[in-house]
């Protein structure tokens, strides 16, 4: 083991895409493990591998770690991502928590029906310019700091970086009527381990295409 994380997901964005900003934005470096077939996910099922039968699975420290959500908070904690005390740590599990129910609309829509894709982009960008992104705009100007907790780079600065950009693949205007987070991804954009991740060959996955929707259907098909 060269002790890097060690990454079990298919080779396409998913759930384990906001894992994957996570760790390179805390400087980390992992290995990835892509399933490919169906039999590859039944035999980590079968191995013990997946706590609920359900990637990504992370292996860190020894742990074989399931379930998104842990997996991140474990990480954001092991980096010193997860604010200074109780309360911070609230305010930026809130903040994950809205901006995972925004990114849940991405990650379903490569899977919508042909007739129901324009619906569900339109429901995209009505959420984000109307529900979502005016909340941490408003944080960002009520406090007047570069980050959204304290004034301290947190899990919840990635995973707003991170939906911007997602947002902005589908909706390229979005943020014209959002200034704070124009300054805002424009600082994200130049965090050195950011900027790093943001370059071509970097372990960032492209937006999903139907060969990644092909693959997502053939390996978990029941």
């Amino acid at each position: 083991m060269s002790g890097k994380p060690r990454l079990t997901y298919l080779n396409g964005r998913g759930r384990m895409e906001s894992i994957r900003w996570l760790l390179a934005a805390a400087g980390v470096e992992f290995e990835e493990v892509y399933l490919e077939t169906k039999e590859q996910y039944d035999k980590l099922i079968k191995d013990g591998f997946l706590l609920f039968q359900q990637v990504p699975l992370v292996e860190i420290d020894g742990m074989k770690m399931v379930q998104t959500r842990a997996i991140m908070s474990y990480i954001a904690g092991k980096y010193n991502l997860h604010g200074k005390d109780l309360k911070e740590r609230a305010l930026i599990d809130m903040y994950v928590e809205g901006i995972s129910d925004l990114m849940q609309m991405i990650l379903m829509f490569p899977f919508s029906p042909p007739d129901a894709k324009e619906k569900n982009l339109e429901s995209i960008k009505e959420k984000a310019i109307n529900r979502y992104f005016p909340v941490f705009e408003k944080v960002l100007k009520q406090h007047g700091q570069d980050f959204l907790v304290g004034n301290k780079f947190s899990w919840a600065d990635v995973q707003l970086m991170e939906a911007i950009l997602a947002v902005e693949e589908k909706v390229p205007a979005v943020l014209s009527g959002f200034p704070q987070l124009q300054v805002f991804k424009t600082k994200m954009s130049n965090m050195p381990t950011i900027k790093k991740f943001l370059q071509p060959g970097s372990p960032r996955k492209p937006p999903p295409d139907a060969h990644y929707v092909e693959t997502v259907l053939k390996v978990f098909k029941k």
